[in-house]
């Protein structure tokens, strides 16, 4: 099995476009020329020069060296949370923001949970004296005052999600409500590694640095480019993705995503969805089938991300 992505949008089982019809165009727009943008030299010229100077990249991979002798191995932590805005969600973002310069939008949306996201789009906004308006669960914003204090001085708009359960799937709704009113300004940066194709992939991409450093600094210490495993923490995956990526196709390192497992996976109060979770699609609720000009009903290519038509 090859886990980057087909011609398709998928991975295996997994991917696609499962989006508001009125959405087709955006995600349409991007799908056809995220891969020329992203390859262009001038892009990745600007790119790695604001990697290197704005971010703080190459980020240290420090050699962990109680935390190995207690393991009696050799443990390296990649120190991600040294880039600014101390986490690797900047990567990302910045990526994204040029991409959507490029694709002429003004206007940014985000949606944030714990709130690191939303300040590195908000960062990268003020950066390039873009518009950003965040959707923040109404009760996230109340955990996490010190993000929202951060986005705010940095010229972003915090709008709550006051419908649901008040949390980051209801955010998603509120920004996809947002994107389906503005679609000709505005572009959504995604922070994790889901939603429709391209965003996964897009993400994996921009997030990839991580484990180019991670090859090139290790064979500077340990004369291989090769661990033995690389240990990622999982919430939306993004991090993950990109301390993976160089590495999907070698056989030799073990990849190993770690999940929160809250009180347990059989207490019900877990967040371990990888076992516990069911394939399904993520914030769909009603298929719409595509109809040709003769007639033909197709396969559906979106269907209605969390909104009752």
């Amino acid at each position: 099995m090859s886990y980057h992505i087909n011609n398709t949008g998928y991975y295996g089982d997994f991917g696609g476009a499962y989006i508001p019809e009125m959405l087709y165009p955006n995600v349409e727009e991007l799908r056809i020329k995220y891969k020329e943008i992203l390859e262009e030299p001038s892009f990745q010229e600007e790119f790695r020069q604001l990697l290197k100077e704005y971010v703080g990249r190459p980020t240290p991979l420090y050699f962990a060296n109680r935390l190995s002798e207690r393991y009696n191995t050799k443990i390296y932590l990649k120190r991600e949370d040294l880039c600014h805005t101390g986490a690797h969600k900047i990567n990302n973002t910045i990526g994204q923001i040029l991409l959507a310069r490029r694709l002429k939008k003004t206007r940014i949306i985000a949606e944030t949970g714990a709130g690191q996201h939303g300040v590195a789009t908000a960062t990268v906004c003020a950066l390039m004296g873009m518009e950003c308006i965040v959707y923040m669960g109404a009760i996230d914003i109340q955990r996490q005052a010190p993000n929202v204090a951060r986005m705010k001085m940095l010229g972003a708009t915090v709008i709550p999600a006051t419908s649901g359960s008040k949390t980051l799937k209801d955010a998603t709704n509120e920004a996809i409500r947002d994107w389906i009113n503005n679609p000709v300004d505005t572009h959504y940066i995604i922070g994790s590694v889901v939603g429709p194709h391209p965003y996964p992939d897009m993400v994996a991409r921009f997030q990839s640095v991580i484990s180019q450093e991670i090859k090139q600094q290790l064979l500077e210490k340990e004369g291989k480019e090769h661990p033995n495993y690389v240990v990622a923490c999982v919430g939306g995956g993004s991090n993950a993705a990109g301390a993976f990526y160089e590495y999907l196709d070698t056989s030799q390192v073990g990849l190993i995503a770690v999940e929160a497992a809250g009180k347990g996976i059989d207490t019900g109060e877990s967040a371990a969805t990888s076992v516990l979770g069911k394939v399904g699609i993520i914030h769909g609720s009603k298929t719409l089938l595509m109809q040709t000009t003769d007639g033909q009903i197709t396969e559906p290519y979106s269907i209605s991300a969390g909104l009752d038509y």
